[in-house]
């Protein structure tokens, strides 16, 4: 591979300044609607005592497990030592960290009462998976930080290595944490699993990655870079690998769910009954974010951009609904208080939970995203993270 230039955006132009003003524009709607249900209250929302965890949360939970496996790209050129990676592992380190400052900014700002996070940081309840990712998220950031700073400060090369196996660790123990959230509640049905902490592993892989082709091939054509068909196809091959991955797991959960009687009943619920949850599940989150994503990526139609772009953001909505069917379609499936026998009372026992997202709720999702990609183009503006040109000559280490 030939000898790699990297070089910040420039700052002072037309471009940049609309995608500055349309990140923050979307960053400050988020923040308003935050205010607007912090000041009116829940009611305002399509939440309610039975399900307490809404579209935001699905918002913070894919910023945060897409931040793990954004990094995922820097992780296989220092930890496995494949250099074909190498020019991409700094803006996979700080979008890795993007995500996840989206991602918590809204989960932040969706806890009710957000003032009251200084509680949380510190007085640590170490029985609980949520204090323990308060120390994963924060940890994640700064021993990121670290790995960007070896990379990008040459004295310290020779440390990347072990900062970026130091990394690849963090963020497997991150998401297993985040996956474990949902494993230890074993008083929802839908979530009693221990399958779900190595899915959501996989599941940031697939996420993560699909996030990053976009922002690369997005970044480069605005900044009228050169991106050869070398980087590209090797992620676009990896990322379909990714995402048949996420299908298998899929596919073992609800096969484990079927086979046992205290499961059959959320995962007949999930997959013929569920109404708008079966829906997503089949239509958006097996079709279009895992089938056709996969047809598109290794059919012929694989080697046009568009196409390529196409299959990640249907992988990205594809993801949305997956974890809306585990978050939400989780709550709103009845508990069994007592097992084998009949519950009636007007409590809502027994019956499916009813829930719409309201629009603040969602305004407050896109407002991380918005988040995230405000940090991004700053970020590439004010530091050496894009590669001056990643054409097939320069990245191809097989190129004449």
């Amino acid at each position: 591979m030939k000898k790699l230039h990297f070089l910040e955006v420039e700052g002072n132009t037309k471009g940049f300044f609309t995608f500055l003003g349309l990140f923050g524009l979307i960053s400050l709607i988020g923040i308003l609607a935050a205010y607007y249900m912090e000041h009116n209250g829940h009611w305002v929302t399509g939440m309610n005592n039975q399900i307490i965890w809404g579209t935001p949360h699905v918002f913070a939970i894919f910023l945060i497990v897409a931040a793990s496996g954004a990094l995922n790209v820097a992780s296989i050129s220092s930890v496995f030592a494949k250099t074909a990676y190498k020019p991409l592992a700094r803006l996979s380190g700080i979008l890795a960290i993007s995500l996840l400052s989206g991602g918590l900014v809204v989960l932040l700002l969706d806890l009710g009462r957000p003032d009251r996070l200084i509680v949380a940081m510190t007085q640590f309840n170490f029985v609980s998976i949520f204090t323990w990712n308060i120390l994963l998220y924060t940890g994640f950031m700064g021993i990121v930080g670290v790995y960007l700073w070896t990379m990008m400060d040459r004295p310290y090369n020779k440390l990347t290595k072990k900062a970026g196996m130091a990394a690849f660790i963090w963020r497997l123990v991150l998401t297993t944490g985040t996956g474990s959230i949902f494993g230890f509640l074993i008083a929802r049905e839908a979530y009693d699993s221990a399958l779900l902490a190595p899915m959501f592993i996989i599941m940031s892989f697939s996420f993560g990655l699909a996030f990053f082709l976009l922002f690369l091939m997005g970044s480069y054509k605005y900044t009228q870079r050169d991106l050869g068909d070398y980087i590209v196809n090797r992620l676009k091959n990896l990322l379909g690998v990714f995402v048949a991955a996420v299908l298998y797991f899929v596919l073992v959960y609800h096969l484990t769910n079927l086979y046992s009687a205290d499961h059959r009943g959320i995962t007949q619920f999930i997959l013929t009954n569920g109404g708008i949850y079966t829906f997503l599940f089949w239509v958006v989150q097996i079709v279009l974010g895992s089938l056709v994503p996969l047809f598109l990526l290794y059919s012929p139609m694989g080697k046009n951009r568009t196409m390529i772009g196409l299959a990640s953001g249907l992988i990205i909505l594809g993801g949305m609904a997956q974890l809306y069917v585990i978050i939400i379609g989780g709550q709103a499936y009845p508990m069994t208080l007592f097992p084998g026998m009949e519950v009636s009372s007007s409590f809502f026992d027994g019956v499916v939970a009813s829930y719409a997202p309201s629009l603040p709720e969602v305004l407050l999702g896109l407002g991380g995203v918005g988040v995230t990609l405000l940090l991004m183009t700053v970020a590439i503006a004010a530091l050496k993270f894009l590669p001056a040109s990643l054409a097939d000559e320069v990245a191809d280490p097989h190129a004449k």
